[in-house]
This record gives structure tokens, C-alpha cells and sequence, in this order.
């Protein structure tokens, strides 16, 4: 792979520090997990945030690990998908290790498309920020497309961000997610403010209904900055899980077009 595609345009004044989800490179991560985060960095990646993996939370690598390469090179473990089951516990004393501050639950614990199951996974979810606590971490929750199912009337998200207490479970919106279920994140900006401290920034081709890279979807990225106070966002990690020919390439195209976009916080 040519040295081209890890020349990224400087940041622009004013701009958050880039983050990135990690699934977006997950195959490059499991193959050589340091030599990535090597590569993403390079590209201009400051926030970065984990994915469980079949090598564990760390790709393999140990918490203390991971925590030295990314701070020896700028970069820093903000957050971890991980989830709600019986290796739960070690995911938290691994995500204190690291350092990080959020720790964000990928599936629902309790699955199942009826109201029932979610009022019990917002029900386990608070209790699994109990533990949390415990270590110093923040807990949350990530969307996907089926939360946004209706049933019986109700829209199961509805369900979920009704019946867990908005001040110890936080959300993590997927913008790409929510608009490719029809929904209007904004409208959820609106209607619970300060709910949504991490997005995952993600394109969507309206078509194949997949990821792609930013400005070839039906997502207005650079518009969405503009509801970032109004949704509590903190920090966004771009994620994208298809590519037009590889990840690197994609998530240095990507990088780019956000330093060059029109973005207002």
C-alpha cells in the first residue's frame, strides 16, 4: 500500500480532534493491530474508540499496551464497544486499565423486538452502569437500524430512552444508522437534548443501504455540526464498514473531506 494515502490535510482551527471506531479497520486491526493504529494516526486520527473483536477488546494487544502506543503517538482511548454479558466485569476492569472514559454496550442485553425486552434492556443497562461506576467509567448505549422498529404503536428507541435515567446511561448516536431507518436524528436532538455526548459519523448510499464515504451519501454531515451543542456531542468517531476499495484509503478520504468541509460547532 502506497505511502500517498496516509498524507491527510492539516487540521482546521476550531475542529474537534478527529476520532475514529475502530470496526472501521477492524480485518487491518486483527492482522497487525499496532502497525494500524500506527496508520490511522498518521492520517490525522486523535480519538479513538474500540470494538470488541474475536482477539478480544484489544485486538490482542494488553490494556496498559494499547494505552502506550496510542499516547506515545497523540492519540487517546475514548471509548469501547463491548457487551453485556458474562465476560462484562473483565471488559470493565480492562477498559479502567486503558484509561478510557466510556464504555458503550453494542448490542441490547436483553434482545428481542418487543417493548418487553426493551423496557428489560434499559433495565439491565442501568444496572450495568452500576458497575461502571464502580471503576470510574461512563456507560452508554449504541444504536443500530432495528431499534428503530415500531411496535404496538411505540418505537422501540422511544422505549429504551424513556426507561433508563438520561443521567447515568448515555447515547451513542449512529447518524448513519437512525437515517437509514427513516428516522430524523435531529428530531431526536430535539426532543432529548444533551442525551447524545458521542456520534458515530457515518455516509449511507441510499441505494446498496451500506456505509461509503463522506459527501457520496445521503447524509448531511456537515450539517449535522450545526445540532452538535443541541444533542450534548462530545466526541464523534467516524465509522464506516464498507469502502470503495479499502479501509485506509476510505477513512484518509474521509479524514480529508472533514478538514475541507464547512463545519460549525
Amino acid at each position: 500500500m502506497g505511502n500517498n494515502i496516509l498524507k491527510a490535510a492539516p487540521s482546521s482551527a476550531g475542529k474537534k480532534d478527529v476520532g475514529i471506531q475502530l470496526y472501521s479497520v477492524r480485518n487491518e486491526m486483527l492482522a497487525d493491530a499496532k502497525g494500524t493504529l500506527l496508520k490511522i494516526g498518521a492520517i490525522g486520527y486523535k480519538e479513538i474508540e474500540s470494538a470488541r473483536s474475536n482477539k478480544g477488546n484489544c485486538y490482542g494487544l494488553q490494556p496498559r499496551e494499547i494505552k502506550s502506543i496510542l499516547s506515545d503517538n497523540g492519540m487517546t482511548l475514548r471509548s469501547g464497544h463491548i457487551h453485556v454479558d458474562d465476560d462484562f466485569q473483565n471488559s470493565i476492569d480492562e477498559a479502567a486499565e486503558t484509561g478510557q472514559q466510556y464504555l458503550i454496550s453494542a448490542v441490547l442485553p436483553s434482545p428481542g423486538q418487543t417493548v418487553d425486552n426493551y423496557k428489560k434492556s434499559a433495565e439491565l443497562l442501568s444496572k450495568a452502569r452500576e458497575q461502571c461506576k464502580k471503576s470510574g467509567l461512563t456507560f452508554g448505549y449504541h444504536n443500530h437500524n432495528s431499534e428503530f422498529d415500531e411496535v404496538d404503536g411505540k418505537i422501540l428507541y422511544d422505549v429504551l430512552l424513556e426507561n433508563v435515567d438520561p443521567k447515568y446511561v448515555i447515547m451513542e448516536m449512529d447518524l448513519g444508522c437512525i437515517i437509514n431507518a427513516g428516522k430524523d436524528p435531529l428530531a431526536y436532538f430535539k426532543k432529548y437534548p444533551g442525551r447524545f455526548p458521542l456520534w458515530h459519523l457515518k455516509d449511507m448510499d441510499p441505494v446498496k443501504k451500506h456505509s461509503t464515504e463522506f459527501g457520496k451519501g445521503n447524509v448531511d454531515i456537515a450539517g449535522m455540526f450545526k445540532h452538535a451543542k443541541e444533542s450534548g456531542m462530545k466526541y464523534y468517531f467516524i465509522e464506516q464498514e464498507e469502502y470503495t476499495n479499502n479501509a485506509f484509503e476510505s477513512m484518509t478520504y474521509d479524514y480529508n473531506w472533514l478538514q475541507k468541509a464547512d463545519i460549525k460547532m
